[in-house]
């Protein structure tokens, strides 16, 4: 059963939507976009990424892998895997969604996340699925390093291997490791699908049978929107009906996408959020996608805004979504027939983001700005590397422990905005009265991500929503530097940041390296905050001690 899509738009958005259909139907681009012709977009390299388009037919006449497997993982106890972006966030929305309980995600360098996943697994019981498509992606590597150096000192060299599975593009470096250690399996995945686009490939799948999820069928449900997707006609194809109203609205100023689940596929937003930002968000336009934001009465919300509402049949209706259509607002309703045809959204959501991209007139399938902040992290590393320590910055404020970091645009601009002395709370205050009309704020934590620091970071976030009726985001670095990060330094210059970083209670080495997980956070969150000053954007770092959920609970009381 196909999920249903509904939606309701303003009368000029609906029609410039129908004459958007009426131009693709004339220019034949759904049949171009399937021909793999890169004129639909820039006709730059887009040719080159668009293997996601048959992955479901080419997998499903290679199911045996999958059953081989998923009966090979119910040997252990607990799996983990270690990924980042495009390799752990459709893994998440399946273990979140489907209950995996023993199944667990690393993508977070914050030394204590590490630690706390360490406590909860037998290291000589567990299998370790190392997902990077191009084997060079810094974290899955340093996540390996360290596992296969704990599970060593348990079980032996020899027979580390065993323990521990590779999902990579062939001939990647992650190959040669996997094979240099025996690893238990390597899965292929295709050299042709970006990393966001991967979720219906062995990078999404290979974890989901290891959580016992039924692949063939799986599979099959998808198999029938991919089918849907080759329709020629606009109107009637689902993919396109979707992406034609979200580039309509990102070019008519509808730049924030707020997305709202039902509890049941509640962590599809996560996986939204990336391949929405991480494709749109360039050339200076983007769609800034709001995941997890407190939905609110309508007039709260300005004419920036589109939203999507994702259910299952028999999820309990939000009624508040009804709110929102009866005054105006472009809402588009997706009702799935149940949580095994979340594959279907998957692709639907692929192929709209593709045809946004087109009608935005970007390449929906590079990340530029993703590489500057890799850039930016290892110049600070290789520093690390050669003395022992970063180099030394010095904060423009600091009181009772706290530190406040920008560079001296942004310091000077606080400054002017500051109303009264200069305080802690005044100059948050001054760099949150910096948020204008149709502007977005993100809240950028590197800190652990768990309940405690979460529900803080929400309590921030939406004080900051509460008083500024502006689109609100939320990230945890590193993950996010995979995901939205791309948005936020490539898209429009929209955006009002708030970095959040903290010393470590506790560090870990990396091994064989001269960096601990610690330095390597450090890196990437200075690393990121750099390319957010070079690109001109309104950002404040607010540095933390030790003692994080006091940091943040005096970041919250005082927001």
């Amino acid at each position: 059963m196909l999920n249903q899509l509904t939606y309701s738009l303003p009368k000029e958005l609906e029609k410039t939507v129908q004459t958007t259909f009426d131009e693709w139907r004339k220019e034949n681009k759904i049949a171009r976009v399937w021909a793999k012709d890169a004129t639909v977009w820039t006709n730059d390299d887009e040719a080159k990424w668009l293997g996601w388009l048959d992955i479901v037919e080419r997998e499903s006449k290679d199911l045996q892998k999958y059953l081989d497997f998923a009966a090979d993982a119910r040997e252990f106890p607990d799996i983990v895997l270690l990924g980042m972006g495009g390799s752990s966030l459709g893994p998440e929305v399946f273990s979140i969604t489907f209950g995996a309980k023993n199944f667990h995600i690393l993508d977070s360098t914050v030394p204590a996340q590490i630690k706390t996943l360490e406590s909860r697994i037998d290291l000589a019981k567990t299998l370790f699925i190392v997902a990077s498509k191009s084997g060079s992606t810094l974290e899955p590597n340093v996540f390996k390093q360290y596992f296969f150096e704990r599970v060593s000192e348990t079980v032996g060299r020899e027979n580390a291997g065993k323990q521990f599975v590779a999902i990579t593009d062939p001939n990647s470096k992650m190959q040669q490791v996997a094979e240099r250690d025996n690893f238990r399996n390597i899965f292929f995945g295709d050299p042709k699908i970006g990393g966001r686009f991967s979720v219906l490939s062995v990078f999404g799948m290979i974890p989901a049978a290891a959580m016992g999820i039924d692949v063939e069928d799986f599979y099959r449900r998808t198999d029938e929107m991919v089918a849907a997707c080759r329709n020629e006609n606009p109107l009637e194809n689902p993919g396109a009906i979707l992406g034609t109203i979200l580039g309509v609205c990102q070019t008519s100023g509808r730049d924030k996408l707020t997305i709202f689940t039902a509890p049941e596929i509640h962590d599809a937003g996560a996986w939204l959020e990336q391949l929405i930002a991480e494709s749109t968000g360039k050339s200076d336009i983007s769609i800034i996608p709001v995941d997890r934001e407190a939905i609110q009465s309508p007039e709260n919300y300005g004419d920036d805004r589109v939203f999507a509402y994702l259910k299952l049949k028999d999820s309990e209706e939000n009624e508040s979504v009804a709110e929102l259509e009866k005054s105006g607002h472009p809402v588009v309703r997706i009702k799935l027939a149940d949580v095994m045809n979340l594959g279907q959204e998957f692709f639907r959501w692929e192929y709209a983001t593709a045809v946004a991209g087109s009608i935005m007139q970007i390449n929906p399938f590079n990340q530029p700005d993703v590489e500057a902040a890799k850039i930016e992290a290892k110049k600070l590393t290789e520093e690390y590397e050669k003395t022992g320590e970063f180099p030394a910055e010095q904060p423009f404020f600091e009181n009772d422990g706290i530190k406040l970091f920008t560079d001296e645009k942004n310091a000077a601009e606080l400054d002017e905005h500051l109303d009264g002395e200069k305080s802690l709370a005044n100059y948050l205050k001054a760099h949150l009265n910096r948020i204008e009309k149709d502007d977005y704020f993100a809240l950028l934590a590197y800190v652990e991500m768990n309940p405690k620091n979460e529900t803080l970071a929400q309590k921030i976030r939406h004080s900051v929503l509460s008083a500024k009726k502006s689109a609100t985001c939320l990230g945890f670095g590193p993950r996010f530097l995979h995901s939205t990060g791309q948005a936020y330094k490539g898209g429009a210059s929209n955006g009002v940041f708030l970095q959040i970083t903290s010393d470590d209670a506790a560090d870990l080495p990396v091994p064989d390296q001269k960096y601990t997980f610690g330095a390597v956070k450090t890196a990437q969150a200075r690393g990121d905050f750099q390319v957010l000053l070079d690109r001109k954007r309104r950002a404040l770092r607010v540095h933390l001690g030790k003692d994080v959920k006091a940091g943040l609970e005096k970041l919250a009381s005082l927001i």
